[in-house]
């Protein structure tokens, strides 16, 4: 039998490490979605009002037909249909042309600098949202919590698991072991309480509980299971979620929808689940880099540098692309390849950290982001 939060606190003591237990007055909530492989930001919002993008492109130019329009430049790949909704009600933003400060062309030492907020890889060892909590409950749907999250701030993680939940004698059993070492006693208490979480957020859908089951690595299952653990009062406020299939040396064209259409189904169910709770709720989908203008011999694109954001939620001053364009020129691109960087994505973060969830531009500039003053918060992207 799987142990329902109910059940869990009537059996252990843990109202002082429950995930709501450190949340801060306010109910805002963050999702942050680490798309892992280096995310084509030029297939995914294909600028194709680029007077150089079809033939920059070449066979991986998309045409108009079944994109949809966000202005005159800029659209949606056909596999991100599902986020149409989002953008007509202004719930949805691009942030495109922008990068982190690494500038080569490792998965980990990018997905390290993303994670950790630095400007080299490995300078530091904690998570940049990890340093943003500032007491609010935090979760990983993974595992183990992304180094984005690590730290000295307390942070859980959960995923699907295939095996039966644990019979409440059990429970009791292995919480009277571990009461004597507070390390393990806390780490196991946390565990049971956020299964107990989920299992109740499952609960409320059978059919979704199969099917979460059934595929564990399901995102758009996950990101409803999560969309619920969020909705609760005493749920987690900031959370996690990673994506993978982004890294597209090959067939491109073909391999991207399936994790496209995986992220857009993944943000309409994580909407859904949340309900009013949306309301207060920002997304920010980010990945370690882009990817090269030119495809590769292979119908794919290789490691590159600037790409595209995806912000969603009903607390973002949506419906826009923000972007400085630098065009697709031969000349205007990086290293004669790649997409150039306009924008600093720390700036972004910056951005909804501060307007969103109230953070200082001093906690910002010297914590979050250490000796970052130099990269100034993006106005303009939460509600007033």
């Amino acid at each position: 039998m799987r142990l329902s939060r109910r059940a869990f606190l009537g059996t252990v003591a843990l109202a002082a490490s429950s995930p709501g237990a450190l949340a801060a007055a306010d109910d805002r909530r963050l999702i942050v979605v680490v798309l892992r492989g280096g995310m084509d930001g030029l297939h995914a919002i294909p600028p194709l009002g680029d007077p150089d993008y079809a033939s920059a492109r070449g066979g991986l130019a998309l045409g108009r037909d079944g994109t949809t329009a966000l202005d005159a430049t800029f659209a949606l790949h056909p596999a991100l249909a599902p986020l149409t909704p989002l953008w007509s009600a202004r719930e949805l933003s691009i942030v495109h042309a922008v990068a982190s400060p690494y500038r080569e062309r490792s998965h980990f030492d990018a997905q390290d600098v993303l994670e950790t907020g630095g400007v080299k890889a490995h300078a530091l060892g904690d998570g940049w949202l990890n340093r943003a909590l500032g007491g609010r409950s935090a979760m990983a749907v993974s595992q183990s919590p992304p180094l984005l999250l690590r730290g000295a701030a307390k942070a859980t993680s959960w995923a699907p698991s295939p095996l039966p939940g644990l019979p409440a004698a059990q429970v009791q059993a292995l919480a009277a072991l571990y009461a004597g070492d507070p390390l393990l006693a806390n780490a196991f208490e946390d565990g049971i309480q956020m299964e107990a979480f989920a299992a109740d957020a499952l609960a409320d859908s059978p059919d979704m509980a199969g099917e979460a089951r059934k595929k564990a690595n399901s995102f758009p299952a996950l990101a409803a299971v999560t969309g619920r653990l969020m909705a609760a009062a005493d749920g987690p406020k900031v959370v996690v979620m990673e994506l993978g299939g982004w890294d597209t040396h090959t067939a491109q064209a073909n391999r991207m929808a399936q994790p496209l259409t995986q992220l857009a189904e993944g943000i309409a169910a994580l909407a859904a689940a949340l309900g009013p709770a949306w309301s207060k709720t920002i997304l920010i989908a980010a990945s370690e880099f882009g990817r090269t203008v030119a495809q590769n011999g292979t119908g794919g694109t290789d490691h590159g540098t600037a790409g595209a954001m995806i912000l969603a939620g009903g607390a973002l001053a949506g419906g826009k692309v923000v972007t400085d364009w630098p065009g697709l020129d031969k000349a205007a691109l990086h290293q004669g390849r790649d997409l150039r960087p306009t924008l600093d994505d720390r700036a972004v973060f910056k951005g909804v950290l501060k307007d969103h969830l109230g953070l200082s531009g001093a906690i910002l500039d010297g914590t979050v982001f250490p000796d970052s003053a130099g990269v100034r918060a993006l106005g303009g992207l939460v509600r007033g």
